[in-house]
């Protein structure tokens, strides 16, 4: 009975975890653009998760990590071969070049923290 009881608890677990970082209906928040932007990284989540800007032009984003978590030392733009670590407490500037129009996602090394560079 003991062991039921163990397996549906981790049952649970498993699916609050997936339902928290994969299946929530999170707000979408968006930024639009400006030469220079603040991304927090706190709570499990990107602050704006959804950046918009124009087509063409180089910008700066500075990922301010304010969660102590190894899940989000890293910031990874795939699709642009981008990667950067990111101090606790501080800004780190991430500079990305002139892109073409599209939707560049970002995410942290483990894909947990998730957001969208929009390029119009």
């Amino acid at each position: 009975m003991m062991t039921l009881a163990v397996n549906i608890l981790g049952l649970l677990l498993i699916a609050a975890i997936v339902w928290w970082f994969w299946l929530a209906g999170r707000q979408i928040s968006a930024a639009h653009f400006s030469e220079s932007l603040e991304v927090m990284v706190k709570d499990g989540v990107y602050e704006p998760d959804t950046i918009e800007v124009p087509a063409g032009r180089p910008i700066t984003l500075h990922f301010r990590r304010e969660d102590p978590s190894p899940c989000a030392e890293y910031v990874v733009f795939p699709d642009l071969d981008i990667s950067r670590q990111l101090a606790v407490h501080e800004a780190t500037e991430v500079s990305l070049p002139a892109l073409d129009t599209g939707k560049y996602p970002f995410t942290c090394q483990m894909k947990m923290y998730r957001g969208t560079l929009v390029v119009e």
